[in-house]
């Protein structure tokens, strides 16, 4: 079986079109149609629908598809195994993490990391979870590290890692002589909300509804961004509840003030995911052992 034209398939299926397949494999469009009239005659049946100018997966498209993608992995993975044999494997590694670690996090381990791997290389993508995960399962990256528990018998995860949501004011907010304040003080408060859907928000809800508290509070805006939340606090347009990774650097120049709330804390687990495989690059195998050890 011709393993370049099950990759050309996959592309097209993912694509959506033969031309944007052709392009992105820098071919000509009739070098598509041809790759897939040979697994077309090999299969003995057509894997594409075609009505009215649009081409859909058939049936047996749809089953090819599924087993394709097993054998380009299979493919690639045996490859590299054997270059690690060889010796001639690239010393890189393909990370994706969930913004919080991506951009607060990683940087720091990754230096720590490189001090005694000089030879590894990395490439980080940084992204949601579901994002991030669409990387891992498409194979585009060997570890995902993410904010938030995958249930998916498919994938290997644990924890590498701990960090606690703390809510935090401007350093001159009326609190700031305050021991702590008592939860039912927050709906005192403008509160400033990670958009909806986000993993720092849903935990967030989660704590101030056990305390029957979430629809009590105040919202003043909902912001895109950590980096963004912080800026809106620092100009007393409201308070929030954070990451502690991600204030760590205002907490520590007094731009930001951290106030606790008598007997309510959030914690939460960051979590190394990765795909169950017979082969694993050296690389890959370095990197999670170093993470793990940091627990």
């Amino acid at each position: 079986m011709n393993i370049a034209s099950l990759r050309m398939f996959c592309r097209v299926v993912d694509e959506g079109s033969m031309s944007k397949a052709a392009r992105l494999s820098f071919v000509s469009q009739p070098a598509v149609t041809k790759q897939i009239r040979q697994l077309e005659n090999r299969y003995g049946t057509l894997l594409f629908d075609r009505m009215d100018g649009k081409m859909t997966l058939s049936k047996a498209g749809e089953v090819l598809y599924s087993y394709a993608k097993d054998i380009i992995e299979a493919d690639n993975t045996s490859f590299q195994a054997i270059q690690e044999i060889l010796g001639e494997h690239e010393h890189k590694i393909q990370v994706g993490a969930s913004p919080t670690i991506g951009e607060y996090l990683l940087p720091g381990m990754l230096g720590a990391f490189k001090k005694h791997h000089q030879e590894m290389n990395f490439r980080l993508w940084v992204g949601n979870t579901p994002y991030i995960l669409s990387k891992l399962e498409e194979n585009e990256i060997d570890i995902a590290l993410v904010e938030s528990g995958v249930k998916d018998p498919n994938y290997k995860v644990q924890k590498f890692a701990e960090d606690d949501l703390i809510l935090v004011t401007s350093h001159h907010h009326r609190w700031k002589g305050k021991e702590f304040i008592e939860v039912d003080e927050l709906k005192e408060e403008k509160i400033i909300w990670r958009e909806k859907n986000s993993g720092t928000r849903e935990l967030v809800e989660l704590a101030l509804r056990e305390y029957m508290m979430l629809e009590q509070m105040d919202y003043a805006m909902e912001l895109g961004s950590i980096q963004s939340i912080k800026s809106a606090v620092e100009a007393e347009l409201g308070i929030s509840i954070l990451p502690r990774i991600t204030v760590l650097k205002e907490l520590k120049y007094n731009i930001l003030r951290e106030v606790k709330i008598k007997d309510f804390s959030i914690k939460r687990a960051l979590w190394i995911v990765q795909k169950k495989r017979r082969f694993k690059k050296s690389a890959e195998i370095y990197f999670e052992q170093f993470l793990q050890s940091r627990i």
